[in-house]
């Protein structure tokens, strides 16, 4: 069997070069178009994956207005397309700003076969990867924790504990800070259960009036109070069979407490004005942002009613103490919010970055998406800057992610602090270092410093 050649499109008003490229890139499936609507109709057509473009078109084939004005419209038309820039000696800043407004890479002029190839290669390559992982993202998202972006192993321990706990009937709480998805992680307990066909009914208990909370739980009965015009089941009948949520318990009455420790106790309940006793089977899954020991030491939160509420306990840790996770959920909002602003899929700037994976995110991941989605509304052009985030951290130096240089960075502050300690005992430096005389003397040498300028 031939595997057929991706399909990549040549926008060159050069007849000699067209037939230059199409010969030497035989690897490709080459379209051609000479200007800027034969190359939109040829997008719009094959949809290729990558395009090399020259920059000057007609009606302006000595500059680069018309080929920076197709790159535009190629990109808001195909915002995946891996778009490759050929350009002159002399044409260096408007290959900078093809770059900026959304241009994959760009290549000077005259070409080289070889490494022209090798650069449509390498994009052929990028393009298939990030078409792979929107299918990964998009065949997982009916998945019960799909709500969960996070490569951070404490976070992805609570996951899998999710998956132990979620068949069993056991009353499971969900600690964490406001915003970090705790919702998240009880709809996940829903869908993994064996009440997964039945209702998953949720009420905030911070966000209820604590004369309506009661009603709200538990129901009422006919003329319990002004304005009860009929019998209301509450909330927890009527997830009968199914998941009932307590969101933020800590704020939850003293008198509603006892209430709530006797329907897990006894698993009856009693309607608002009503004397009848209804059994209702369903599991709890309870939340809070607060230490729930330390209000029941100060008398806040019943005890006994902890000690039911906590059989099984799964801490979410904050964005902030996951590595790496903050530009990786930066990255999942711009995409879905751009998909949904219908705007084509922008890129952060490093500046941008480098806020992401600095900022405190006290609001946790709801903070995070209300910020990338005011991003995606407010960038101007094709790239998210640290001022489209608006998060008031001034210019930030991104962390270095070379290995080398992270590496010797660390040995550089060891060797400074463990001569710091010693007094600049080399030989004390070295045991405390866990290396040779010769070799901490080396290390000396190389980051160049000296053993008596770092002693007391």
């Amino acid at each position: 069997m031939t595997q057929t050649k991706p399909k990549l499109l040549v926008v060159e008003d050069d007849l000699g070069l067209q037939k230059q490229l199409r010969w030497s890139l035989d690897s490709c499936e080459v379209v051609v178009a000479g200007d800027r609507e034969a190359a939109m109709a040829q997008l719009r057509r094959h949809e290729p994956a990558v395009v090399t473009m020259d920059l000057g078109l007609p009606p302006d084939p000595d500059g680069a207005s018309e080929g920076l004005a197709t790159l535009q419209q190629m990109l808001a038309l195909a915002p995946d397309t891996k778009v490759i820039v050929l350009t002159g000696n002399q044409d260096r800043a408007h290959a900078v700003q093809a770059i900026a407004m959304g241009a994959y890479d760009f290549h000077q002029k005259p070409c080289e076969p070889e490494l022209l190839d090798l650069v449509i290669q390498r994009a052929f390559v990028l393009h298939g990867l990030q078409q792979e992982h929107r299918r990964l993202q998009q065949s997982g998202a009916d998945a019960p924790l799909a709500g969960v972006i996070s490569r951070d192993p404490a976070l992805l321990k609570v996951c899998r504990s999710v998956e132990k706990v979620a068949p069993s009937g056991a009353t499971v709480m969900v600690l964490g800070e406001s915003g970090t998805g705790k919702e998240v992680l009880a709809r996940a307990l829903h869908q993994l259960s064996s009440r997964a066909k039945e209702r998953f009914m949720a009420i905030n208990c911070a966000a209820i009036p604590e004369t309506l909370l009661e009603s709200e739980l538990f129901g009422y009965e006919k003329g319990a109070f002004t304005g009860a015009a009929k019998q209301t089941k509450g909330k927890v009948e009527l997830a009968h069979g199914g998941t009932f949520f307590l969101d933020e318990v800590g704020d939850l009455p003293l008198p509603l407490q006892a209430k709530l420790l006797r329907f897990l106790q006894e698993r009856v309940i009693e309607r608002v004005g009503g004397h009848e006793e209804i059994a209702v089977d369903v599991r709890i899954v309870c939340a809070t942002h607060q230490n729930l020991k330390a209000l029941a030491a100060s008398g806040r939160f019943r005890e006994d009613l902890y000690y039911r509420l906590s059989e099984i306990v799964l801490t979410i840790p904050p964005l902030r103490e996951r590595t790496g996770d903050a530009v990786l959920l930066a990255q999942h909002f711009r995409n879905r919010f751009c998909a949904q602003e219908g705007r084509p899929l922008l890129h952060f700037a490093p500046d941008a970055l480098a806020q992401i994976a600095r900022h405190a995110w006290p609001g946790n991941v709801r903070e995070m998406e209300n910020c990338i989605r005011r991003a995606i509304i407010m960038a101007d052009g094709p790239t998210i800057t640290a001022d489209d985030l608006g998060l008031g951290l001034g210019p930030v130096e991104d962390e270095p992610l070379n290995l080398r240089q992270v590496r010797d960075e660390a040995e550089y502050r060891a060797i400074v602090k463990a001569l710091a300690r010693v007094d600049g005992n080399i030989v004390k430096a070295s045991e405390l270092l866990g290396v040779s005389r010769p070799t901490l003397y080396d290390l000396l040498e190389r980051h160049g410093l000296k053993a008596g300028a770092l002693s007391a």
